[in-house]
């Protein structure tokens, strides 16, 4: 074997019960099962078309070719699990609706094919193949079987694949959601930071005895970004959860502030509030996204806003 050709792995099984399990009723799966058999006649033929029953369907579920002159033809039977001689009579009377409606309006069918999604068990199997040989021979058509194998056959080669995909491979979940992405921290531009010299957190934290006042400022300027997004958005539930927040945040930095006026310890303020919103955070609401940094800025740059 020539290992550096690519090999194919891990591609799903092909279940054709599953169009019963989509639609939840047989005559969905009838329905689904048509449909994809018109998509894969399409991937490989040209001008395929399904005719819609009206009130009959003249014996075509799919065909190519002009209907004033020859016809290739998919004739689509659910049957499931496997086929068996009682379902027999239903393929003689479709082939022979089929050969009806063309002679009754001008076309001629040369090629007539079965799609089942299961096999034929033996007596039905040796049945089919000598039936097949006597309508080749009266009528001059040729006649295909596309059954479990040969289906899969098909849907699993090139040409087949983005019909395999569309119907047969697991649904994947979409991407999580907004409300479940970490809501991402970003660094503040240098002109930003210095323009954030003048603003009163900045200056209450300078008047305490602070020096650093980097981290602050990011702090802030990461809960001013949230702050206006939900504000352009105005979506009513991400509203009212800022407000929850802030007022939650407020409510700390406030209880901090009137215990350090009290006592005389301003400058242990900043520590403190620190140490209560880390407490409060996790019960915020979670929709706002809002990690630790910002949480922060909302409860310390309130009254910039």
């Amino acid at each position: 074997m020539n290992s550096s050709m690519p090999v194919a792995a891990g591609v799903p099984p092909i279940h054709f019960g599953v169009h019963e399990l989509r639609t939840g009723s047989a005559d969905g799966a009838r329905a689904d099962f048509e449909q994809m058999l018109a998509q894969l006649a399409s991937a490989t033929n040209p001008n395929v078309r399904m005719i819609a029953a009206n009130p009959g369907d003249w014996g075509i579920d799919a065909f190519a070719g002009d209907l004033g002159g020859a016809i290739t033809v998919w004739q689509s039977k659910y049957f499931m699990p496997k086929t068996t001689i009682s379902q027999s009579q239903q393929i003689r009377d479709s082939l022979a609706n089929g050969l009806k409606a063309a002679a009754a309006n001008g076309h001629t069918i040369i090629l007539w094919i079965l799609c089942v999604p299961c096999s034929m068990d033996g007596p039905t199997a040796k049945w089919w193949d000598g039936w097949k040989k006597r309508q080749e021979k009266a009528h001059g058509l040729v006649i295909e079987l596309w059954d479990e194998t040969t289906l899969v056959k098909k849907l699993q080669s090139p040409e087949g694949d983005h019909v395999r995909r569309a119907y047969y491979e697991p649904f994947t979940a979409p991407a999580a959601s907004a409300q479940g992405q970490t809501r991402l921290v970003l660094e503040v531009e240098e002109g930003k930071a210095t323009a954030l010299d003048s603003a009163l957190f900045v200056r209450q934290m300078t008047e305490a005895g602070h020096v650093e006042l980097d981290s602050a400022k990011r702090q802030f300027f990461n809960a001013d970004l949230v702050v206006r997004e939900v504000a352009h958005k105005g979506v009513p539930s991400e509203v009212a959860a800022l407000s929850s927040a802030d007022a939650t945040l407020h409510g700390v930095w406030e209880m901090q502030f009137n215990e350090c006026s009290a006592e005389g310890t301003l400058p242990a303020l900043h520590g403190r509030v620190w140490r209560e919103v880390r407490s409060e955070h996790d019960k915020l609401p979670t929709l706002l996204r809002l990690e630790v940094t910002h949480s922060w800025g909302l409860a310390f740059g309130r009254e910039e806003r």
